[in-house]
């Protein structure tokens, strides 16, 4: 491609603007075409939903967008842009999209499709960094390092010694039988973690073959009644929507843990309630849930005493931001020299 290659680079607080047009004008810079990019930042909706049905967890910046594109764009990369019909209609221009996640839900794929515009993600950006929430959730659950930290530091009582008992004290990770339910990216990350520290890792996964760490196992039910700690890793499929049930966690050993830092409706969440009320589980650690943000009348919030709650950080690491953005500027340097796209839809 020759002459001016026009990207809008529509950040956030997350992925900032400057983020993607340092990577976008480090990978091109060895290309023959100037690269003018744009700015613009876009507001983090408080919602999980984007303004109109046809796109998800986007922010509600249409009108703004598709002013930002009306000088032509023929590059649009972000995170959170609602890539509506309506703003498809309104940039002609617009030829290339990339989305700085793991899969293009702000984008009306069928609008897209039908206007040839291509659509890329940036698969991976970040595993490594769930992957070590998840971990550090786990810890965080076994040990009861919140319920200590918020006796002392902001109650001022040392009543979280009592945890230095052998009825109220922690599980440690060494020879600890933990179930990993799905071994993706940050499954397999997880494990190589796990096994780090001396845990005896079991992983249920139909769709993975090969190597892996840790014990495989042919059934759900089985790494169930065999894990002190299951934490779950699957993608959100309509096959695994509500995967984990009241009928699986009473599958699981009295005193187990659950950790969930994927996906929430993964997790029945009523029945996880009721399992950690009636004591079947000692506790759980969750940083997704079936309603985000998490509703003020969730059951959830009435057991802090068993329970770690974070609101969707596992991904939220500056390595994440840097490498969406050097994945997605990827995919605009392969677009302008004419190569095949690496995580192009089509």
């Amino acid at each position: 491609m020759n002459g001016t290659l026009r990207v809008l680079a529509a950040g956030d607080h997350f992925v900032l603007p400057s983020l993607i047009t340092s990577a976008v004008g480090q990978e091109l810079r060895d290309h023959q075409c100037d690269v003018d990019v744009r700015e613009l930042t876009l507001g983090w909706p408080l919602e999980p939903f984007g303004p109109v049905a046809e796109v998800t967890e986007a922010s509600d910046a249409e009108d703004e967008l598709i002013e930002a594109l009306s000088d032509d764009r023929e590059v649009l990369v972000t995170q959170m842009a609602p890539v509506t019909e309506r703003v498809l209609d309104a940039s002609p221009s617009l030829r290339l999209v990339v989305v700085c996640r793991g899969g293009p839900v702000n984008v009306n794929l069928e609008a897209a499709k039908s206007r040839d515009v291509r659509v890329c993600f940036s698969p991976g950006r970040n595993a490594a960094a769930t992957a070590e929430f998840t971990v550090a959730l786990m810890l965080a659950a076994l040990r009861r390092i919140p319920q200590a930290h918020d006796l002392l530091a902001r109650q001022g009582s040392w009543q979280g010694a009592t945890y230095y008992t052998y009825e109220h004290s922690g599980l440690e990770l060494e020879d600890l039988p933990v179930g990993l339910v799905g071994y993706g990216a940050v499954g397999s990350r997880v494990a190589r973690v796990l096994c780090a520290f001396g845990a005896r890792v079991m992983v249920y996964d139909p769709y993975v073959h090969g190597e892996i760490h840790g014990l495989r196992l042919s059934s759900l039910d089985e790494l169930l009644t065999r894990s002190q700690v299951i934490t779950l890793h699957a993608r959100l499929t309509p096959e695994t929507r509500g995967l984990i049930g009241a009928r699986e966690l009473a599958l699981l050993p009295p005193g187990a843990v659950v950790v969930n830092a994927a996906r929430g409706p993964l997790l029945d969440e009523d029945a996880l309630c009721d399992a950690l009320e009636s004591g079947h589980l000692s506790a759980a650690a969750l940083d997704t849930y079936e309603r985000e943000p998490l509703p003020a009348d969730s059951r959830l919030l009435g057991l802090t005493e068993r329970v770690v709650l974070t609101p969707h950080l596992g991904g939220a690491s500056r390595a994440t931001a840097e490498k969406a953005a050097s994945i997605a500027a990827g995919e605009v340097g392969r677009w302008a020299r004419g190569e095949p796209l690496a995580h192009s839809l089509r």
